[in-house]
């Protein structure tokens, strides 16, 4: 079998190379091919065009896919397989992408072409995870925004919640979905002393963490609200106006999953107003945020660049843990 796969800056094509090595050492005929970029923003900026408006939105450059034809598996991170890309592959059967989520693959096409489409899970969950935890910290006890008045030479004592500053030990962490991340989430928080609730109607218990029947209990009773759920049509705008009516005034939300999950007008709302204490936030509406966003002019909120997922060991291990996959697919 012959295998085409496209690195990016991000997992580049020594980092692809190497990762691919299982796949070489089946007998399988791994070329690698990079979509270049001029700078990680480009990249970023595609990136998002594809996730927000599909696969169809971003074409690739024609001598990416020149002489393809012949190619049965096709491996991506970022790089969109759209009709296009689909109609130089004739004879593909596998399309890999290297991430959680298969945005980029227009998944219609291949599925009428009998092409299976197969994902990474987990490949950035440790990341996410203990990104998210660093996140709760920084908002509740306020590391960013003293950070940021200390740089500007501010000795900073006071702050939104300067008051009644919380320690994580004993409050109520409440999870909205209890995925893989949100798993390794709860079993980080373990160390600090937290109670751990969740909400997902797609895993009937858990023996360590107590399921609540409904989002509305889980937001009233948690201190800290953190989304792990996916981001479906049924899950857009999960959390709400209704939703920050009844948490408590003293508790923060944490995003590092994806931004549709809350409707950011009623959030900005919350913490304009004092509903909320704050939030914790990595994921936009708008990306890179607008030089009017609101959230500049919150300071009873922590914000950060869509990076919970991004690191060297999360983009190096992804073409590893796919060819596994890929392998015991084959076997």
């Amino acid at each position: 079998m012959k295998c085409l796969a496209i690195a990016d800056l991000f997992i580049n094509k020594a980092m692809m190379d190497a990762g691919l090595n299982a796949l070489r050492d089946k007998g399988i005929d791994v070329e690698v091919r990079e979509w270049s970029h001029d700078s990680i923003e480009k990249l970023q900026e595609d990136n998002l065009r594809v996730e927000q408006e599909g696969a169809e939105a971003v074409t690739l450059p024609a001598a990416l896919l020149e002489g393809a034809d012949d190619f049965e598996i096709l491996i991506t991170q970022f790089a969109p397989v759209n009709t296009a890309v689909l109609d130089k592959l004739p004879k593909l059967k596998y399309i890999g992408v290297l991430r959680g989520g298969v945005e980029n693959v227009n998944q219609q096409v291949a599925l009428a072409r009998g092409i299976e489409v197969m994902n990474t899970p987990g490949r950035n969950a440790r990341s996410v995870a203990e990104f998210t935890v660093g996140m709760m910290l920084a908002e509740m006890r306020n590391i960013a925004r003293s950070h940021d008045a200390l740089r500007d030479k501010f000795w900073r004592k006071d702050s939104p919640n300067h008051q009644a500053i919380p320690e994580l030990s004993g409050k109520v962490v409440g999870l909205v979905g209890l995925g893989h991340i949100a798993q390794l989430v709860a079993g980080f928080l373990s160390a600090f002393g937290t109670e751990i609730i969740f909400y997902d109607k797609y895993v009937s218990g858990h023996e360590r963490y107590e399921k609540v029947d409904t989002l509305d209990e889980l937001v009233t009773r948690a201190d800290v609200v953190s989304l792990h759920a996916r981001m479906t049509p049924e899950t857009e705008n999960l959390i709400n106006a209704h939703h920050f009516g009844l948490m408590k005034s003293s508790a923060i939300i944490v995003n590092t999953a994806r931004s549709g999950l809350i409707n950011e007008r009623d959030l900005i709302d919350a913490l304009q107003t004092g509903k909320i204490m704050g939030a914790a936030l990595d994921t936009f509406d708008d990306e890179p945020l607008p030089d009017d966003s609101a959230f500049y002019l919150l300071n009873n909120v922590t914000i950060t660049p869509h990076i919970a997922g991004s690191t060297l060991d999360a983009f190096s291990n992804s073409p590893k843990l796919f060819a596994e996959i890929l392998l015991k697919k084959l076997s």
